[in-house]
């Protein structure tokens, strides 16, 4: 194997395929990066055995090859070499690879390539066709709420249900729930639901391919695994098995108290009083308080016996009974940074139940809060 590239490229394609790496593993060959020529381009590829991502980047082949390299050497090693191209020599003998570029020469030991598991390959003839923005904006609006508590799987990941030409992707943790929804250009024949791990979801979103404005999910049949390809990329996963909870049982059907405040306003404030309600339970009161024929106000409140106490007032257009509710306030920042819209409205009916969070004026997007104990 004998291969030219540019330094550029192969820290980039290495700085998006190194989050599949295994951090912790018996199996020496997954802390390793896959290098193979692949019909005239480098082929990338890292696996954990339950998401695999695989990269293909420009570069001039003299030989044929592949091998796996330790990837946190080689990516150090990469970052650290000047702008210009790269040789790659293997040497099949002693399976190791000499590096070369510039004034610089160094050689990384490697283990043979037939011992890297075997990456999932993409039915590009089937699968849906997805565009590549709104899957990345539906995915930060959905994946902060799945839950991390291993305990129960099935909410570490996000349910994605595709119906004719609709798509809606949602994640849950107990204590909320986040759900959006989409057009696809195309419809689809069969139905689609499916719950994808939340980190393989989150990888989605962080990787940005030049080129790509589509994504194209197959889910390929009897192997439990979706792909998501892209341009130069694709994105492996185990899908999560179980029966995702209904949400649409759970997302209130009506309200008595409907507020209207300004996105940007709101979310500084919860900021400002998450600073002495992080010390505790994140605890935060709002206090609802309509004016007849003026605009209202709502009242944040947290305390800390310890760190002290923040009170926030906020203008708002509130129509319904007055409440006094209260929410985790991280919960509420962290849905609050994922809209985009100048308002949002905050749908309530009483002290111990749930309350909706939606953007003013985009019905494709709702959240669901439990509220806390007074």
């Amino acid at each position: 194997m004998k291969v030219t590239v540019s330094q550029a490229n192969l820290a980039h394609g290495l700085g998006i395929v190194t989050h599949a790496v295994a951090s912790r593993t018996t199996l020496a060959v997954l802390s390793n990066v896959l290098l193979a020529t692949d019909e005239g381009r480098l082929r990338l590829s890292a696996t954990n055995l339950e998401m695999g991502i695989t990269c293909w980047i420009g570069c001039k082949i003299e030989e044929e090859g592949s091998i796996t390299i330790p990837a946190r050497t080689l990516t150090d090693l990469v970052n650290t070499l000047p702008v210009g191209e790269v040789r790659l020599t293997l040497n099949p003998r002693t399976q190791s690879m000499e590096i070369k570029c510039g004034t610089t020469s160094s050689e990384i030991k490697g283990i043979d390539s037939q011992e890297f598991p075997p990456m999932p390959i993409a039915d590009l003839d089937g699968g849906v066709e997805l565009n590549l923005a709104d899957l990345k904006e539906m995915i930060t609006q959905v994946i902060f709420a799945a839950s991390t508590d291993e305990a129960r799987p099935v909410l570490m990941g996000a349910q994605i249900s595709i119906n004719d030409n609709t798509v809606s992707m949602a994640a849950a943790d107990g204590f909320r729930i986040s759900v959006r929804s989409g057009q696809l250009s195309h419809s689809v024949s069969e139905p689609v639901s499916i719950i994808v791990p939340a980190r393989a979801l989150a990888e989605l979103a962080r990787v940005t391919m030049d080129g790509s404005d589509t994504v194209r999910m197959s889910i390929p049949s009897g192997r439990g695994q979706v792909i998501f390809s892209l341009k130069d990329m694709e994105i492996a996963s185990q899908l999560i098995e179980g029966k995702f909870p209904d949400f649409n049982q759970i997302i209130p059907k009506a309200f008595k108290t409907r507020t209207v405040i300004t996105t940007a306003q709101f979310l500084k404030a919860c900021k400002q009083v998450e600073v002495f309600a992080r010390e505790g339970a994140y605890v935060s009161r709002l206090n609802l308080k309509p004016v007849e024929g003026g605009p209202g106000e709502v009242e944040m409140n947290a305390a800390n016996e310890e760190t002290g106490s923040s009170d926030v007032v906020l203008d708002a257009t509130i129509d319904g009974a007055p409440l006094l509710i209260a929410f985790n306030v991280r919960y509420l920042r962290e849905v609050l940074e994922v809209i985009k819209t100048p308002n949002v409205a905050l749908e309530t009916s009483a002290n111990n139940t749930p309350g909706v969070i939606r953007p003013v004026g985009d019905d494709t997007f709702t959240h669901v809060i439990m509220p806390m104990h007074l």
